[in-house]
């Protein structure tokens, strides 16, 4: 079964095991939690713990997905939503998503998330995934991210992707836009990224050697190179296999090159365009079976186009 893997941060430094994963983990609930650790699920640094153990900054917690999610009700089919399908086998699904669409429900009664889409025209999704909530889903996006997703038929094509996108065997490609003044044509972000430290909305990319002692960030590495650039504003084009949560648009605006319209980042807003300028265009995987392989694009919505055309 699949593990959840999270350090444990300075703030949470000297806390209850129990305590520590419900505020690491997006979907524990303290019972859950009991259960895990009553169960045998949680490991910290390989290890057995009781559930009051106090738990230290760096410490790796591992606990059993399944025992999560655990009665986590699935999302509402929806047949008649659209859906934009790329690519299509009997082992995987690569769809486009829209920007301003949740890739999946927070509540189980809710609807008009891509997961709705999915589950309402693929029905054997359903159980698939890293929950009810996710049918078939291998990757997420923003809600205000457009592009590509991809999305595992069966449950053995998951686990290969799932695999993969671990591996970093999955080609992922963004474009974005941001400020062209003082951007290189290309370039490397390394800085790695934590749970930001005051605001639960945002990631915080560790700059400075005593932020990552503080926060035990995981690694991150966006690759970019400007494809063009109009004005002011630069069309980039950059690569993030893993890509964690918010990593493109918080590593740049690490580097003082905020996105356009990414105001929980710092970007500028910009008339016209109600998001972030960012599109996941490319997802591709060379490797396994025939079925699973795929090399698909997705072309650049027209208001992000608008500002670099």
């Amino acid at each position: 079964m699949a593990k959840v893997e999270k350090t444990v941060t300075s703030d949470l430094d000297g806390a209850r095991l129990d305590k520590a994963i419900v505020a690491l983990v997006e979907c524990a609930s303290r019972s859950k939690v009991k259960r895990a650790i009553d169960e045998g699920e949680v490991r910290v640094n390989g290890r057995l713990l009781a559930k009051g153990a106090l738990v230290k900054a760096g410490d790796v917690l591992s606990v059993d997905e399944a025992t999560l999610r655990a009665g986590e009700a699935p999302c509402v089919p929806e047949p008649e939503a659209p859906l934009v399908v790329r690519h299509e086998t009997a082992q995987v699904i690569v769809v486009d998503k829209p920007a301003g669409q949740a890739t999946a429900p927070l509540r189980p009664d809710e609807r008009g998330t891509l997961a709705n889409a999915l589950v309402g025209r693929y029905p054997e999704l359903a159980g698939i995934g890293y929950s009810p909530r996710e049918p078939g889903i291998v990757h997420r996006l923003d809600t205000d991210t457009s592009g590509l997703v991809v999305v595992a038929r069966t449950a053995a094509a998951f686990e290969a992707l799932r695999e993969a996108l671990q591996g970093e065997h999955i080609a992922k490609e963004y474009l974005l836009v941001c400020a062209a003044e003082g951007l290189p044509d290309q370039g490397t972000i390394e800085h790695p990224i934590a749970n930001h430290p005051k605001d639960k909305r945002r990631v915080y990319p560790c700059i400075h050697p005593r932020d990552v002692m503080r926060y035990a960030p995981r690694p991150a590495l966006t690759r970019y190179t400007v494809d063009k650039r109009v004005g002011t504003w630069a069309l980039v084009r950059a690569e993030a296999a893993r890509a964690a949560r918010h990593q493109v648009r918080a590593h740049f605006a690490s580097i003082d090159h905020p996105l356009a319209g990414d105001a929980l980042y710092g970007g500028p807003a910009v008339p016209g365009l109600e998001r972030h300028a960012l599109h996941a265009a490319r997802v591709a995987l060379a490797e396994g079976d025939e079925g699973l392989r795929f090399d698909v694009a997705s072309p650049l919505p027209s208001d992000i186009a608008a500002l670099v055309a």
